[in-house]
């Protein structure tokens, strides 16, 4: 969630807290009120998936650079190095076991990896016959697996992070056009009353509550009189 979206939801809860404490028959007890809460439930239960969504993706992520790192450093040189003593009696495996550049895009460097598993699994006897270990094939097969089921989950991640974004600015928007309602009722019922206007002036506030010269900042001392 964004900052002026929290400030935004931060804003309708201080307005709720008011209309609360100053139940009316127009006001606190009506339907303006009860639809305004119902918008906070939906927000907070939209900034709570939004906020899954990202805690989805950042961890596919990390998992992908995890085994992306084996692919690279580990898995693919190996089989490369197999790849090309077998070549110099096979002429069928002469460049089939290139590596993609240290820099390539995920999607090039799971269909270059799909690739070599693939010669790997045809050619398993020959390169067997030139020092490949009998379980480089399963530990490659399993690697390609795990790094394409992150590119998933990083895609379901998103969707719902983005998905859940989206809803959340329409209730925004639904938020902030409700409590221009209740400040009509609000100023219909108090507006002869200033304490309560100003009160409701600094619940409104997207900024957060108005803070007097001589309140204390939080963590601060209350000043000396002169």
């Amino acid at each position: 969630m964004n900052a002026l979206l929290r400030r935004r939801l931060e804003m309708a809860e201080r307005v709720r807290d008011f209309l609360r404490a100053h139940k009316t028959d127009a006001v606190g007890e009506g339907l303006g009120l009860a639809k305004l809460e119902e918008l906070i439930q939906r927000a907070e239960l939209l900034g709570a998936q939004q906020r899954a969504g990202v805690a989805v993706t950042r961890a596919a992520s990390e998992e992908r650079a995890k085994v992306r790192r084996e692919l690279q450093s580990k898995l693919l040189l190996y089989l490369r190095a197999v790849g090309e003593l077998a070549a110099e009696q096979d002429v069928q495996l002469v460049d089939q076991f290139r590596l993609p550049p240290t820099n390539a895009s995920d999607q090039a460097l799971i269909e270059a990896a799909r690739g070599m598993l693939g010669k790997a699994t045809q050619h398993k006897d020959a390169l067997l016959n030139h020092g490949m270990s009998p379980a480089l094939v399963d530990a490659l097969a399993d690697a390609v697996g795990d790094f394409a089921q992150t590119l998933e989950t990083s895609r379901e991640g998103r969707r719902g992070h983005v998905g859940a974004s989206a809803d959340l600015k329409a209730v925004a928007r639904e938020i902030k056009a409700q409590i221009r309602v209740l400040d009509g009722l609000v100023r219909f019922r108090f507006g002869d009353q200033p304490e309560l206007m100003a009160a409701w002036a600094s619940a409104r506030n997207v900024l957060g509550p108005f803070k007097t010269k001589s309140e204390p900042e939080a963590g601060g001392q209350t000043p000396k009189a002169a």
